[in-house]
């Protein structure tokens, strides 16, 4: 006797613990009683599949369960009339829901994919563009360095060029002084040569007449 009541309180304190959610299986409308058995007078006339119950208590021996639905109604029903998961016709509608927002999910990823697709196409134009500017800059960059080296030699060539003027006028300078120089020698030496010919004259004009002999002899005569 006292293992039968250790026992019951067992089954009692197990059944107070339970307290899930369940759903009527798929079978048709399940009475809902005030009590447990057949026998117990019907407070709903049948719950529809598919119903979400909250269990209150379920009794293993009798095989009820103590249930409430979402309008706050109490009874008992057969415990094989429920099941944990939602019966075919719930799960349809979920799967539907679920695939619903997966097709909308694809469709904004397929919207997002595009737009990645446009501002791909857009970046490789213009790399593309960069890219051919790159290369004009790298062309024009060139003709740069090779202007840029011309005008380096072109400057060398002008120094050099700037340095013999420079040394040619400074010899011309020099040919020019040296010029004058011998111009002013040269009439010095005219000068010269004709002071000896004027002396020269001099002297033969006076020598002359002393050199005649009839002249002398008329003289001394």
């Amino acid at each position: 006797m006292k293992q039968l009541i250790i026992l019951t309180l067992l089954l009692l304190s197990a059944n107070s613990l339970w307290a899930n959610s369940m759903y009527v299986d798929d079978t048709l409308l399940v009475p809902l009683r005030a009590g447990e058995g057949t026998g117990f007078r019907i407070v709903h006339k049948g719950l529809p599949s598919g119903t979400k119950l909250d269990i209150i208590e379920q009794n293993t021996a009798s095989g009820y369960s103590f249930v409430r639905t979402a309008g706050g109604l109490e009874g008992y029903l057969p415990t094989r009339y429920l099941s944990a998961e939602p019966i075919a016709r719930l799960k349809l509608a979920r799967a539907e829901k679920e695939l619903g927002s997966i097709k909308s999910e694809n469709i904004e990823l397929k919207d997002k994919l595009n737009d990645i697709q446009t501002q791909f196409s857009a970046l490789e134009k213009d790399h593309k563009s960069t890219s051919s500017n790159l290369s004009s800059n790298s062309e024009e960059l060139d003709r740069i360095k090779a202007i840029s080296a011309d005008a380096l030699n072109i400057d060398r060539r002008n120094l050099e060029l700037r340095e013999s003027n420079e040394q040619l006028r400074n010899e011309l300078e020099l040919v020019q002084v040296e010029n004058i120089r011998l111009k002013d020698k040269s009439e010095s030496n005219m000068m010269l040569m004709g002071a000896a010919l004027v002396l020269l004259g001099v002297v033969l004009a006076l020598l002359v007449p002393m050199l005649k002999p009839g002249k002398k002899n008329d003289s001394w005569a």
